[in-house]
């Protein structure tokens, strides 16, 4: 009897000791498991940092795409709106020397033929002009301006003049619709 007392203590300390190293297994597969989980998570933190990134990256360049859309609409725009501006200053001097040339006194017949037929080309340039938007800046008795007026000289106010106001024009200004193409060059009252 004693010695089957012995024996089942013996079974006993065998199956405990399994018990105790089935423990110490559990508790060492804890720990690597709330080590991969901890390391898991950190993997899908940086995942959402990166995803964050890209977010804010992507809105940033979707932005940077609306506003460069934006601006190159304004810049057609405003290219329609003054288009024809080079080509308008280049033909000024042209309707200058008309000008110059209708204020030439003519007695005979074939000077007043020739001064119509310039009329004529004076009138179909202004025409063309006007029909695109080019108009002469209204200057003689208007008040003085300097976005509109170039002043190239003063002279003192006289009978019934009032101070800074255009009393000649020496040169006609024009503009395209809201833009000055040149100035109209002054005489201006003081």
């Amino acid at each position: 009897m004693a010695e089957e007392k012995k024996k089942d203590q013996q079974e006993a300390a065998a199956q405990q000791k399994p018990e105790k190293d089935s423990k110490s297994d559990q508790a060492k597969h804890h720990g690597q498991c709330h080590h991969r989980c901890e390391k898991l998570q950190k993997e899908i933190d940086d995942l959402k940092a990166q995803l964050a990134d890209k977010d804010d990256k992507y809105l940033r360049a979707e932005a940077e795409i609306q506003n460069m859309t934006n601006r190159f609409k304004k810049e057609r725009a405003q290219i329609l709106k003054y288009d024809g501006q080079d080509l308008a200053k280049s033909v000024l001097p042209v309707l200058d020397n008309l000008k110059r040339a209708l204020n030439i006194e003519v007695t005979d017949e074939n000077g007043q033929q020739l001064k119509k037929g310039i009329q004529m080309v004076h009138d179909h340039l202004i025409k063309a002009l006007t029909d695109h938007g080019i108009t002469e800046i209204p200057a003689e008795g208007e008040t003085f301006d300097p976005t509109l007026h170039q002043a190239v000289q003063t002279v003192p106010v006289q009978d019934d003049q009032k101070p800074e106001t255009v009393v000649k024009v020496l040169q006609a200004g024009y503009q395209l619709k809201d833009r000055v193409l040149r100035p109209a060059m002054v005489v201006v009252a003081q």
